[in-house]
């Protein structure tokens, strides 16, 4: 993904086109893309569910909604606010017409036989036919809330890992990591790509073989999404199959409403999985996990293909889990509050920082102003 738009910018184009250009790449080149776009860019029409991305780099907003095109000078933050303030136009202006609207019925009702009246009526009657209703945009009121359900407590420390160290032939990932969780934390791993994010991940797991010591603590039930998480749905069930097989409890009566929040509506959700688009599984994988009672959760790059409301679903349910959670994503908006501990993948080494995400970015950000200002003085 990088070196594609590597290849798109050293071009130099008059306009570049980008969609979901953040999926697959690390914070920092979201970073640099960021800068280069606000810097050297000449214009950009961008298709994005990076909140903070968009924020960031536009200065314009287009909304296409019931076959309508909205156009507004404002970054998508400001955006939001003036959309609001459009559809209390609208309401305001469909009440009047509605109102003026049945006082016009009511004096054709009452003058409908009236023959003194006829040309009048007739007048009335053509004008309410020619008149074009005023149409309010639909505004979602549903806030849906999901919690994980409810699981044993795990013991004190979900992860202890000691001396650990991977390697592929030649190539060191890490040498020497120490990594301890407690019971309830949650961490974030950073780094760029390639610096062993997942690599970690797998080792804790299990999936791979490493030097070391890696123990998961007492009575834990992991919920991983991995990567390829998509990949590993059953093909032959439905979409409402695949989360009814998961689902206990009274979230079972939610579930048509939870699979429409994560875009699977009316017939959608009874098409097989093997029809589904890599996207569409892994909005659907999402949503098995959501409904999974687990006290241990791994998210790496969870909000790749989710839309901003389904981000935000996600990000309000691991807010709200009493479990411990590693997350590994990109997105800086999904991110913010959602970590107390930081452990960064850097020059094959894994550095462990007692700070939100947030304020780990934050310093990274005046470091490196800091070493560009020295470098160019």
């Amino acid at each position: 993904m990088r070196i594609e738009l590597a290849k798109i910018l050293l071009q130099k184009p008059d306009l570049i086109l980008l969609d979901e250009p953040t999926n697959h790449i690390d914070i920092e080149s979201v970073v640099w893309l960021e800068q280069f776009l606000i810097n050297k860019a000449k214009a950009v029409l961008v298709i994005s569910h990076d909140k903070t991305f968009i924020d960031n780099i536009t200065n314009r907003t287009i909304e296409v909604t019931m076959g309508r095109i909205y156009d507004y000078k404002a970054n998508y933050s400001q955006y939001l606010t003036l959309r609001l303030d459009r559809r209390e136009h609208q309401l305001k202006a469909f009440k009047e017409q509605q109102k003026q609207i049945a006082e016009h019925e009511r004096f054709i009702e009452r003058f409908k036989g009236t023959f003194s009246k006829t040309n009048q009526v007739r007048s009335v009657e053509r004008m309410l036919e020619k008149m074009e209703i005023v149409e309010v945009d639909e505004l979602d009121n549903s806030a849906l809330k999901l919690r994980f359900p409810a699981c044993k407590r795990s013991g004190d420390y979900p992860v202890i890992a000691k001396n650990l160290s991977k390697s592929y032939d030649n190539h060191v990932v890490f040498d020497g990591a120490d990594m301890t969780i407690e019971r309830g934390e949650k961490v974030c791993f950073v780094g760029r790509n390639g610096e062993g994010k997942s690599t970690m991940i797998k080792a804790i797991m299990g999936e791979i073989e490493f030097e070391g010591d890696c123990q998961l603590g007492h009575n834990i039930e992991v919920g991983y999404f991995a990567q390829n998480q998509a990949s590993l749905l059953d093909a032959e069930l439905s979409v409402f199959q695949t989360v009814d097989e998961v689902a206990k409890g009274e979230i079972r009566m939610q579930l048509k409403n939870i699979l429409g929040r994560f875009m699977f509506s009316g017939d959608d959700i009874d098409k097989k999985v093997s029809v589904l688009s890599g996207g569409e599984r892994t909005r659907l994988a999402m949503v098995k996990l959501l409904l999974e009672p687990v006290n241990f959760l791994i998210l790496d790059e969870p909000t790749n293909h989710l839309d901003i409301k389904s981000k935000d679903i996600l990000k309000g349910a691991l807010q709200e889990f009493d479990g411990t959670l590693i997350l590994v994503s990109h997105d800086r908006d999904f991110l913010q509050g959602l970590s107390q501990k930081v452990f960064e993948f850097k020059d094959k080494r894994v550095i462990e920082h007692f700070e939100t995400v947030d304020a780990f970015l934050e310093r990274n950000r005046v470091e490196s102003m800091r070493e560009h200002a020295e470098g160019a003085s």
